[in-house]
């Protein structure tokens, strides 16, 4: 490998994250009423949740970018001289970038392409991203990088509350008889992304608050045996981000402190204003 071009989709949030790496992000289309935009480049996650608290009419949808200009990005990097590109995907249960990546690699030669489902989105996609260049940097074979990247996704795990259901309903993230049994009882429910990387409800909780108290709960049970890397992950809610932070944090003060981290357009147009993560990361000894 001589030289190796990085690419992540637009879902990871990368643009809100401080980094000096030579990484393209291939984005998605925001769709809100009858406008379009390009995710970050034409609305960033203020302007976009803004819009959504002063028109609660408004629903977003999301358009990912097409086979055609993935290939565009390959040729590109090709023509930079790489010879080897990585590129990591939101998971392949939530979107179908990854397919399209995998089907546009198959158009272009004299490149080894590899397309990596991250069976999450988010930060979690800037880790391996991060950890990918690192692992370039060191001088380790792209074989070496990927397993690297397989133990980030085998060993990461993502718990959200939302505030409002409409939203993961409205684009098929949760199923119908799930809305519509939420809706009736008034239900946050806990949420969780998967080992297959799908969104999936596995307690019915009564309130937002409750929720999010009970997000903070699973991950403090679940990280009371291994050394993890705590992040949150939020749609423009500062204020709970920074309660779970404190509630954590007095728990736990062996972590110091705990980063936080904004969901994009792309994102946040499933998910809806307010929604909430708190995620970790273990620790590979």
């Amino acid at each position: 490998m001589k030289k190796l071009g990085l690419m992540v989709c637009t879902n990871s949030a990368i643009d809100y994250i401080e980094h000096d790496i030579d990484v393209r992000v291939v984005r998605s289309t925001i769709l809100l009423g009858d406008q379009e935009y390009v995710d970050y480049e034409e609305l960033t996650a203020d302007k976009f949740y803004d819009k959504l608290e002063e028109d609660t009419s408004l629903f977003p949808r999301t358009s990912m970018a097409s086979t055609g200009k993935m290939l565009e990005f390959y040729e590109d990097l090709k023509a930079e001289g790489c010879d080897t590109i990585l590129f990591v995907t939101i998971s392949s249960n939530m979107s179908g970038i990854y397919d399209n990546a995998v089907l546009a690699s198959k158009m272009i030669d004299g490149v080894d392409i590899h397309v990596f489902d991250s069976k999450t989105v988010g930060y979690i996609e800037c880790k391996m991203i991060f950890t990918a260049y690192e692992g370039y940097k060191a001088g380790k074979t792209i074989d070496q990088i990927l397993e690297d990247l397989r133990y980030i996704r085998d060993n990461n795990k993502i718990y959200f509350a939302v505030s409002d259901l409409r939203y993961l309903v409205k684009n098929g993230r949760l199923t119908n008889a799930q809305a519509i049994m939420a809706n009736v009882l008034k239900i946050k429910p806990l949420l969780e992304i998967n080992e297959e990387g799908k969104v999936v409800s596995i307690e019915k909780i009564r309130t937002f608050k409750k929720a999010v108290n009970r997000v903070i709960a699973k991950f403090i049970d679940e990280t009371k045996d291994f050394e993890v890397e705590p992040f949150i992950i939020h749609a423009n809610n500062p204020e709970t981000a920074e309660y779970i932070k404190n509630v954590v944090l007095e728990k736990r003060p062996e972590y110091k402190t705990i980063n936080d981290y904004l969901l994009t357009p792309a994102v946040g147009a499933h998910s809806g204003p307010k929604a909430i993560t708190i995620g970790y990361l273990k620790i590979r000894k």
